[in-house]
Order: C-alpha cells, then sequence, then structure tokens
C-alpha cells in the first residue's frame, strides 16, 4: 500500500461550492461555473466511499484527519454526514483512529446536528465576524438578509453540546477598525480559539489593484498589534490565536501549522464533489486541476510533479525584498494567492499584506523571543510549547498557587496549570 511522503489535509467538498449563503466576499460560489452543465452538486455514495478508502491508504499517521468544506458542507443533511462515519469506521484499519472537522457558517445547526457532532467526535469550524452590525456586513443570505443571529444561534448549540469549536473570523475594510470591540465580542462568547482571516479580493482595475472591501495592509497590521496587546493583557493561557500561535513557532523553532507561512505549500490540495483534484482551495480552475479520484488515486496526485511544482514555486518566486526580510521566517511571503504587489525595487510577487504582517510581527517577535529563552532555560528543553500557560506579560513564572494570570479569581493549580 503507497503512503503519502509527508503530512497532508484534503479540503473536501462533498458538495462543492453549494450553500445556503450569499456571502458578498466569497471566493467560492463563483466556482459554480466549473460545472454548468447541469450536474448533481453532490458527492455520490460511490465516489465518497473511494475517497474515504483512498484518503486513509494515503494517510501517514495513526490518526486520519478528514476537513469537510463547502460551500456549505450542512446542506447535504445529517444522514449524509452518518454515511461519512458509517464508511470511514468500515474501512478505518486496526490500531488507528479517525479526527473529523467540520467547517460551517452554523445557520443549519439544530438539537439533532450538534448530538451527532459531539457523539461523533467532530471538531467544528465556525465562521463569525464579529458583532451583529460587522457580521451582517457581508454575511448574508442569497436574498440579502442579515445571518448573525442564526449564526449565534448554532454557535450557542455546540457550546451546550460540548462540541470543540473554533471561530474563523474573516477581517474586511469594516470590522478591522474596531479591534478591542471585536476581539471582545469573542472574549464574551468565551471563544476557545480564533482565527482571523483577511480578505483581499483582486480587482486588477481598482485602485491598489484589490476591491473596497478588502483589507488594508497597514490597518491590518494594526489590528493584529492591538489585539495582540489586548490578549496579552487579560487572555494569554485561555484563549488561542491562531496568527499568535504561529508567531509564537519561529520564536521557539518550531514548523509552522499555518499553510500560507510556510516555506512552500500544496500540502492542503481539494477534492470537488465530483472527484477532481486541485492544487489548492484557492486555486480551483482548470489550470491547477491535476485530476481525478475516480481516474488516478489521491496518493498519486499528492505526490505528482505537479503538485510538487505548484508547491516549490512559492518559495522560488519569493521577491529579493522578502528574502533579506528580518521577519521572513514569520511569514516566507504569505499566501501565493496575494502576492500582487511590487516591492519597492519593482520586483512583481510582493504580498500584498506585507506591510501589515511586517508590523505585527516585528511588534510581538521581542516578547516571544524572549518568553522562548526564559522558557528554556527554566526547563532545560529545547522546544517549547507554543506560548506556554502560566507566564505573564513580564515573563514571569505563576506559581501553582498563586492567581490564575487568566483573571478567573481561582489558583492557578485549579484553572489553567495543565490546559
Amino acid at each position: 500500500m503507497v503512503k503519502s511522503s509527508r503530512d497532508f489535509q484534503v479540503f473536501a467538498k462533498p458538495t462543492g461550492p453549494l450553500c445556503n449563503l450569499g456571502c458578498l466576499y466569497c471566493y467560492y460560489l463563483g466556482k459554480e461555473h466549473l460545472y454548468s452543465n447541469g450536474e448533481s452538486l453532490r458527492m455520490p455514495d460511490d465516489l465518497l466511499e473511494r475517497y474515504i478508502i483512498q484518503h486513509i491508504e494515503a494517510s501517514l499517521n495513526q490518526a486520519i484527519r478528514f476537513s469537510w468544506h463547502g460551500g456549505e458542507p450542512t446542506v447535504l443533511g445529517l444522514d449524509y454526514f452518518r454515511r461519512i462515519v458509517e464508511l470511514q469506521r468500515r474501512h478505518l484499519p486496526s490500531g488507528r483512529r479517525l479526527i473529523n472537522g467540520i467547517q460551517t457558517n452554523g445557520t443549519l445547526l439544530n438539537e439533532e446536528w450538534c448530538l451527532f457532532l459531539a457523539s461523533e467526535g467532530f471538531g467544528v469550524g465556525l465562521s463569525l465576524d464579529g458583532p451583529e452590525e460587522m457580521h451582517d456586513r457581508y454575511r448574508v443570505t442569497k436574498k440579502g438578509e442579515p445571518t448573525h443571529r442564526q449564526a449565534m444561534r448554532g454557535y450557542d448549540l455546540l457550546r451546550r453540546h460540548g462540541v470543540p469549536c473554533d471561530i474563523l473570523c474573516v477581517v474586511h475594510e469594516q470590522n478591522v477598525r474596531h479591534p478591542l470591540e471585536l476581539y471582545r465580542f469573542f472574549r464574551q462568547m468565551h471563544a476557545s480559539y480564533l482565527s482571523f482571516l483577511p480578505l483581499v479580493e483582486p480587482q486588477p482595475e481598482a485602485e491598489g489593484g484589490v476591491s473596497e472591501r478588502s483589507v488594508p495592509a497597514e490597518a491590518f497590521g494594526a489590528f493584529l498589534c492591538t489585539v495582540f496587546d489586548e490578549w496579552l493583557s487579560h487572555d494569554i493561557g485561555r484563549m488561542k490565536v491562531q496568527i499568535f500561535e504561529e508567531a509564537a513557532a519561529t520564536a521557539f523553532g518550531r514548523q509552522h501549522e499555518l499553510c500560507i507561512f510556510r516555506p512552500t505549500c500544496g500540502d492542503i490540495p481539494v477534492i470537488e464533489h465530483n472527484g477532481d483534484f486541485f492544487s489548492c482551495d484557492h486555486f480551483v480552475d482548470m489550470e491547477h486541476r491535476l485530476g481525478n479520484i475516480r481516474e488516478t488515486p489521491l496518493v498519486e496526485l499528492l505526490e505528482s510533479n505537479a503538485q510538487r511544482a505548484f508547491g516549490n514555486a512559492k518559495r522560488a518566486a519569493l521577491p529579493l525584498y522578502c528574502r533579506k526580510c528580518a521577519v521572513l521566517n514569520m511569514c516566507h511571503g504569505g499566501c501565493p494567492k496575494d502576492r500582487l504587489i511590487t516591492t519597492p525595487e519593482g520586483e512583481t510577487g510582493l504580498n500584498y499584506l506585507c506591510a501589515g504582517y511586517r508590523r505585527f510581527f516585528t511588534h510581538c517577535l521581542p516578547f516571544l523571543t524572549e518568553l522562548a529563552d526564559l522558557w528554556r532555560r527554566q526547563s532545560g528543553e529545547r522546544q517549547a510549547p507554543a506560548v506556554p500557560a502560566g507566564y505573564t506579560r513580564d515573563g514571569v513564572k505563576t506559581g501553582r498557587n498563586d492567581p490564575c494570570p487568566c483573571g478567573s479569581g481561582r489558583k492557578y493549580k485549579k484553572c489553567c496549570l495543565g490546559r
């Protein structure tokens, strides 16, 4: 049995771009034109089983991870996901385990869905752009109606049933101007994990080359710095923020988990509803369609020269301006889809968000480096966990019987110690 030579994560889209909402900034709704011949946007059972078998066979690790995306995967209905779990169990080799994740807008979740997700151990990514006014700016129904209340109802159901839930917040030109209001909203929700996704919509004919909805690069950097300082003051050890974890990874000598900050890419391809394999979620076009799993096994597509070349092109095309940058190891030029502008010397391929990322990484690096060095001295470890709990902004270790730095009022040993 041939396995992949490296870890991978597939964004499986069993319903393609089909969604019950019409979010104004969604880059995936437009992919329907690739399948405009009237075919069903639903992965048939035989193909679903083929994909699950091939994914399991290609996976390296004892834990086999599946990521269900869309569109909106919950439009397929709960019975479809019961079928997924049934097929996974049927083909799971002895001694290995499954990890399922699903990305959703949350509006179709109900008690039955959440009971299933909890009982089957699914992790959920929930798309939520902040308080009502910020969220409803662009996350609307196909009729332009607001969706915040439905999304929050879904979130409350997930929490009630104990389903692990990560928040994915798109940062756009409007909510980027209110960093503290936005972040404190998520704190009040008791969010445990938060990801910020900057909105960058290429629009060559527009001034600056992006749409008016796109987040301004400098504003995004200021946003991240403000949120980071707030997080340090109140939430370190209690809430995880993805980009802060990624920044810490570099200071602690660890590899990036987030693909956009890795030196190369290509480890997170897409399987469409009809079995088509694409190099990346942001490059679902005919140029980056490398085959179909009905004709070519998943592992061969993952290992193909074309997919390798796609991944290596990220590093090969890095401008000299980036190669000389003091925080290169923290971003590696960012996502190739955002390399839309030129360097001060006129070289193409600079990330649109460069100014923002540089400002943020420069801002947080001294603290994270000092913290990592302190941890290594005290623990004798060569590497440290990302942003270890129990340390304050000043790098002083919290004692077991000291008040917990999360601000709960309880002793550290009875609160965040060991989390």
